[in-house]
């Protein structure tokens, strides 16, 4: 039962980490943007993000995945992770938090 608890405090310590990583276009980060569709821990701490980019040609189509590795990578709980990018589904406006879509004006 302990463990549970430990991977969902986990699972929300990563979600803060990927709220403190903005796409440089828009000023609401990435988790709110619905960027992240998936996050997989398994028992032995190893992280695998399933994310999207704002467009396939998004500028920081290199760096954004990167830092979202890097900084998931450094936590001292987490093993390891692994980004992995896809545009299946396509990402949308819909897919915004309501917070985010407040932020850009879009409510």
């Amino acid at each position: 039962m302990e463990a549970e608890i430990d991977m969902a405090e986990l699972g929300e310590k990563i979600v803060t980490v990927l709220k403190t990583i903005y796409d440089p276009e828009i000023p609401v980060d990435i988790y709110e943007l619905g960027l992240i569709y998936d996050v997989f821990i398994n028992e032995d701490r190893e992280v695998k993000i399933l994310m999207t980019l704002t467009t396939p040609n998004c500028p920081v189509a290199e760096s954004l995945p990167m830092e979202v590795e890097d900084k998931v990578k450094s936590m001292k709980m987490i093993k390891d992770a692994e980004v992995e990018i896809t545009f299946d589904p396509p990402w949308s406006q819909e897919l915004m938090s309501e917070e985010a879509k407040l932020e850009l004006g879009m409510l």
